[in-house]
């Protein structure tokens, strides 16, 4: 008899068993349908006007190179405020806060001194328009969302083993392990090209731990992805860490900042070219 993967269910008598799932195909079958239940749920949570907290703090290493940052995302109202703020671990100069208030025709963007060269105040806002956007495309939820997709896609090029465990307070935790190639492909992390030439066929082929815990209502609540690769002599350390965290208050937002601290950027032109101006600076080109 194959072995099982026992789902246990605890309660206040001192707990009990819940049903025994097979190792094997069934077990793939139950942790697949959780990934796709956890995606479609994410979408419902936080497309909600619940007020939302949480960190997410990923880690990079290629050789001798690396990159460490910690995204905090919080919203807060209905319809929501929502603010994102990315901190550099390594550097308190790089951050950029990016914060959308209410109802607000633009989005205002504060600049750490890493980024000063980019306009001659703190403050930058830009044109918002968030017609026929999901949320996934709010910079506050990308990274999760494509951490999710690329559990997702492993999952149904069955590249990923899995297993699911119960946990005492009914919270579920799910593990698969799941390609490098199609973390890279589902862009978890954003590469430049030179960070990506080290990194052979054989590398992407290699997996990383994927861990997924569920409150008892199904809620995503963590997931954490860590992997370290070798070849060529080259090595690829990967640690991401999502967490939700208790909901915030009005009192985590920023003030909107007055007019003359800010560079308002009013054209497609002037974005454009703004952004390609912190890509420069961010990718180290």
């Amino acid at each position: 008899m194959g072995a099982v993967l026992l789902l246990t269910a605890s309660c206040a008598a001192g707990g009990r068993e819940g049903t025994a799932i097979p190792d094997g195909d069934a077990a793939a079958e139950y942790v697949t349908a959780k990934f796709s239940t956890t995606l479609e749920r994410l979408d419902e949570d936080l497309s909600a006007n619940e007020p939302r907290q949480s960190t997410h703090r990923s880690y990079t290493r290629i050789d001798d190179k690396k990159s460490d940052n910690t995204v905090t995302a919080i919203q807060v109202g209905s319809p929501p405020s929502r603010l994102f703020k990315n901190h550099s671990n390594r550097d308190s100069a790089d951050y950029r806060d990016y914060y959308h208030p209410a109802g607000s025709d633009v989005e205002y963007t504060l600049l750490g001194p890493v980024y000063a060269d980019l306009a001659p105040t703190t403050w930058v806002s830009i044109p918002y328009d968030n017609a026929g956007y999901g949320v996934c495309f709010w910079g506050g939820y990308t990274a999760v969302c494509r951490m999710l997709s690329t559990v997702q896609s492993s999952l149904e090029n069955g590249n990923a083993a899995k297993q699911a465990k119960s946990l005492r307070d009914g919270s579920v935790e799910l593990t698969a392990e799941v390609t490098l190639r199609d973390f890279l492909e589902e862009r978890v992390v954003i590469l430049p090209d030179w960070a990506l030439e080290p990194i052979s066929e054989e590398m992407r082929d290699e997996v990383i731990e994927t861990r997924i815990k569920l409150d008892p209502e199904g809620r995503l609540k963590e997931i954490e992805m860590n992997g370290l690769i070798s070849g060529g002599g080259h090595e690829i350390e990967i640690k991401e860490h999502y967490q939700v965290l208790e909901p915030p208050t009005e009192e985590s937002l920023p003030t909107i900042p007055p007019d003359d601290q800010v560079t308002a950027l009013k054209t497609d032109a002037q974005v454009d070219e703004f952004y390609d101006r912190m890509n420069e600076i961010t990718s180290g080109g």
